[in-house]
């Protein structure tokens, strides 16, 4: 069933819906698959995609024209937005956020960084700022 959401992005209320699987809030503009995860406190907006098994939760919020896809996981109070791609076993997690053309996948980690531009990020690596 769909109401009105405000996703607190200076667009006001707008037509969304409760996924089914966690809860969290999804703006009818965004594509949720059946089978990913967004949880209670977790948002997708925009033209946001999250395909497949990725999970979505925590405060974490994904929108623009970002997606995720695969066993990928963004949660904390994470953001990824943009045209920002997340895939494979990815984590986003902490304050980090992944933007503009960005793509961060294979098993990588980012914590509280802010990853722009076209920038990539595979394989095993962990980008980590404890100082955030």
């Amino acid at each position: 069933m769909s109401c009105n959401h405000d996703f607190n992005d200076g667009n006001g209320p707008v037509p969304a819906h409760q996924h089914a699987n966690g809860g969290g809030w999804v703006a009818d503009t965004a594509k949720v698959d059946a089978s990913a995860y967004v949880g209670p406190d977790a948002k997708v907006y925009g033209n946001a995609q999250v395909y497949i098994k990725a999970k979505v939760y925590g405060k974490a919020r994904v929108h623009g024209y970002a997606w995720l896809s695969g066993f990928a996981q963004v949660y904390d109070n994470a953001e990824v937005y943009g045209d920002a791609g997340i895939y494979g076993y990815a984590e986003i997690c902490g304050n980090a956020k992944i933007c503009e053309d960005a793509r961060v996948f294979d098993k990588a980690k980012v914590r509280n960084v802010c990853i722009s531009g076209d920038t990539k990020i595979f394989g095993y690596a962990i980008i980590n700022d404890t100082s955030m």
